[in-house]
């Protein structure tokens, strides 16, 4: 039994990343689609599929992103920051940035998931899930 779907997540693309796989699969919640959404328009990932079975909760196959040269993982760290156990929420004024600008944080708000800088430029706070760089 998994308490935390969203550590999961992030663990397995951390896991993916380091053992230098180009394909993850997930299983699927409407938050891990919204997440991967947000990391795919950032760039921190090559592509995504979503694959809905009957009467299953289906699957998140990710490609993931390598730099050309290096060989290196584009996501350098993916960090959880709001776990069950202790909830992280911040108003609009007080949300991080993230490597000074650098990274990304992913904000669950009223208005859906988005990144910390949609969520300061409509003025909404919310619950702080992950940073990535």
């Amino acid at each position: 039994m998994n308490t935390d779907p969203i550590a999961d997540y992030l663990t397995r693309l951390r896991n993916a990343n380091s053992a230098g796989h180009r394909v993850v699969s997930i299983p699927a919640s409407n938050l891990k689609k919204e997440i991967t959404k947000i990391l795919f328009d950032q760039g921190y990932i090559l592509s995504y599929k979503f694959e809905e079975k009957i009467n299953n909760q289906g699957s998140i196959k990710i490609a993931l992103k390598y730099d050309l040269h290096t060989k290196d993982p584009v996501i350098k760290k993916i960090q959880r920051i709001s776990t069950p156990g202790l909830r992280q929420y911040n108003s609009s004024q007080d949300l991080p940035r993230v490597l000074n600008g650098l990274g990304i944080s992913i904000i669950s708000t009223s208005k859906g998931v988005m990144t910390g800088k949609e969520a300061k430029k409509q003025n909404i706070g919310g619950e702080v899930i992950c940073y990535v760089y």
